[in-house]
């Protein structure tokens, strides 16, 4: 019953693990939705035996807001791990260590997940990014372990230009072409 399930015995939709009913719970025997853990009811728990909705921890810490109250940055979702590069804008590196390139008109590139949030990171507007540092409890800290970004120094880069390193603004250094 449903669609998108894995697992057995699942109603509802997007359910990974068995007997749940209710969409996009992981785990087993959940009832309500969102559930990461086994046997609750209600919604955005994780662990077990929960039956009501808890309230969001983030940044390790808990917010004493509910997942409905926290808007969190569009551009998040926008995160990827793997892009397509079409033949024509492929480097001849590339097409050496991507030889199906010439059956399939290009190849699928997959960054590491740091690389990734760099990425993003990089390609998102600064009013955007302002809004990651309005989120209930933000430490600069622990985003920089889980995605490997330094918010203080997030807009400048070390090049090497004639064998000295030197630091300038990200934006100077892709406009340069440098990075």
């Amino acid at each position: 019953m449903g669609k998108d399930n894995s697992g057995y015995r699942n109603s509802g939709d997007w359910n990974s693990g068995d007997w749940n009913s209710g969409d996009s719970n992981s785990g087993d025997r959940n009832s309500g939705d969102r559930n990461s853990g086994d046997w609750n009811s209600g919604d955005w728990n994780s662990g077990f035996f929960n039956s009501n909705e808890p309230t969001v921890r983030m940044f390790n810490s808990d917010t004493g807001k509910y997942r409905k109250e926290i808007k969190l940055p569009d551009f998040i979702y926008r995160l990827t791990m793997t892009d397509w590069v079409n033949e024509c804008d492929m480097t001849k590196k590339e097409k050496e260590e991507n030889p199906s390139h010439k059956t399939t008109g290009g190849y699928l590139k997959r960054y590491e997940y740091k690389e990734a949030w760099r990425r993003l990171w990089d390609e998102t507007p600064e009013e955007e990014r302002k809004q990651m540092f309005d989120l209930p409890n933000f430490d600069r800290g622990i985003f920089a372990f889980i995605t490997g970004i330094d918010v203080e120094k997030s807009d400048e880069v070390e090049i090497i230009v004639e064998g000295n390193k030197k630091v300038i603004s990200r934006k100077s250094a892709q406009a340069l072409n440098l990075i």
